[in-house]
């Protein structure tokens, strides 16, 4: 075997691999495993090593249950068992300290409670092979990373993230990268995460872009997470504490998990993790210290979403077809969800006439939680941003161009079997061309390809042509938003558990489901 490449880390050497001319290196420590004393707290250093660490394979994931089986069909999330779950991952064109070549680095998504940097449609080759140091990690999920304890700090899996931006910021040169050409980008919970890290003050210097995909800026409710703590809390039998949920068995934590989470969907709402606002770290809500003109503001910006977000949320489980046949009660809840007024609902039905009553809520609720953010975040911000809407629909037939479908084509990895499980067979090698070549720009020079985001709201559409600049293709509709909330009072916040009618909720847990995948 050909003597793989040797660099040199603040903590000890790692030795990876030469796979097609490029040099990758998987599972180099960046943290020290958070269990025992460290678990639920914030990331330690890494022991340091003797001698060369192999990296040659990925490291252990994080904690995580498995997605129940109509998203397991769909997204795969490999495990890899251990308990030294904080690493992380380089591909890189020349392993050498002069390179200085731009360094993107990727925030997994799934709801931060799944998803690991092992899952083969992020392999970072392609980066690599077009010159860009790619860097992915792994970071503590669900109740171990977000869970709301009165004996434990908020936020330890944004807090692993801060600490893998850190360890770039200290080690990515000697893999031939430069530390001020960084690019974060991330998708749905990695945008989410990437957003409220744009607001952070801890934060700062550490990325000069950031792309954020299917994702806003946002901070969830406190007591949306108490609650989720509270109930496996009670499966479990033990108090809602850091001290007693450390002591529980881990199997079992996983699975008091994932029944506790069942009711949370973008669609029904319900308790969740999320990265919640503890003063410190997260300092305030992400949206508004971005959009009130102070944080990261000389940070450019790509930031978009693909037209049918709501379909892998809905069509999996069926509960699409359960929203047509509902109709008016359907559109009720939606209502409830997004808290608007009963214009917003017709608006929707006179723009899109022919849609179906699932199309209109699952649009609604999609520009509610991402487009209508995302606009605004992109008014609001100082430097460059680039919008774009991912159109091309999925050829598994009920998916439509439904939320993760577009990072195949990011990544340069429709290809692969994992990501045909989403995007079908015959993915476009020309569309996956055109979206990896342009993040690739925006990393190298800040510049995707079109026009910088202005009054008149051009939008990349990458579809089943040739990708076009449209200008405000959803105006319209964010219209409505904006109407609504300067002439119409919001409805009283609904009780808990009835966001959309029992019989619904009954079905999605039965079925099972994802907040954000």
């Amino acid at each position: 075997m050909t003597e793989g490449p040797v660099v040199a880390t603040p903590y000890g050497a790692v030795r990876g691999r030469y796979e097609n001319g490029l040099a990758v290196f998987r599972g180099i420590p960046y943290a020290a495993p958070p269990f025992g004393p460290r678990r639920f707290q914030p990331p330690a250093p890494p022991e340091p090593w003797d001698g060369v660490r192999d990296a040659g394979a990925f490291g252990p994931t994080a904690p995580k249950p498995p997605y129940s089986e109509p998203f397991a069909r769909l997204l795969a999330d490999p495990v890899v068992p251990g308990d030294d779950c904080l690493n992380l991952n380089v591909w890189t064109p020349d392993p050498g300290a002069g390179a200085r070549l731009p360094v993107m680095v990727w925030v997994h998504g799934g709801a931060l409670t799944r998803g690991s940097s092992a899952v083969p449609v992020y392999d970072g080759r392609a980066f690599a092979r077009d010159g860009v140091v790619f860097v992915s990690f792994n970071y503590r999920l669900g109740v171990e990373g977000y869970g709301l304890f009165p004996d434990a700090p908020a936020n330890p899996g944004l807090r692993d993230q801060l600490a893998a931006l850190e360890w770039v910021r200290g080690s990515i040169a000697q893999f031939g990268g430069d530390p001020e050409r960084v690019t974060v980008f991330g998708e749905s919970a990695g945008a989410i995460s990437i957003g409220a890290l744009l607001a952070s003050p801890y934060a700062r210097g550490l990325f000069r872009r950031a792309a954020l995909q299917s994702g806003p800026p946002e901070a969830t409710d406190r007591d949306k997470v108490r609650r989720l703590v509270r109930r496996m809390a009670a499966r479990l039998r033990i108090p809602a504490t850091a001290e007693a949920f450390a002591a529980a068995d881990r199997d079992a934590l996983a699975e008091a998990q994932a029944e506790a989470g069942r009711r949370a969907s973008p669609v029904l709402g319900g308790p969740a993790f999320g990265i919640v606002v503890d003063g410190d770290l997260v300092p305030c809500e992400p949206m508004e210290a971005l959009t009130g003109g102070g944080a990261a503001q000389d940070v450019e910006l790509l930031l978009g979403w693909t037209s049918e977000e709501y379909r892998l949320w809905l069509a999996p489980t069926g509960l699409l077809e359960r929203v047509d046949r509902l109709g008016p009660v359907a559109l009720a809840g939606a209502m409830a969800r997004c808290r608007s007024g009963p214009e917003v609902p017709r608006g929707y039905r006179l723009i899109h006439p022919g849609a179906s009553t699932g199309d209109l809520v699952g649009q609604m609720v999609t520009d509610h939680l991402l487009r209508v953010p995302l606009h605004r975040l992109a008014d609001a911000h100082r430097a460059a941003s680039y919008v774009y809407e991912f159109a091309w629909p999925s050829n598994v037939p009920g998916l439509g161009a439904c939320h993760a479908l577009e990072l195949g084509f990011v990544f340069d990895t429709a290809g692969l079997p994992e990501a045909a499980r989403l995007a079908g067979p015959g993915a476009p090698q020309e569309l996956a061309d055109a979206m990896h070549s342009a993040w690739v720009r925006f990393a190298v020079d800040g510049d995707p390809g079109w026009q910088a985001w202005d009054a008149t709201h051009p939008v990349r559409m990458f579809g089943a042509g040739e990708p076009e600049v449209v200008y405000g293709p959803r105006d319209r509709e964010l219209a409505l938003w904006e109407a609504d909330a300067t002439t119409v009072e919001p409805p009283p916040v609904p009780p808990r558990r009835t966001v959309l009618p029992l019989s619904m909720v009954r079905r999605f847990r039965r079925t099972g489901g994802v907040r954000r995948p």
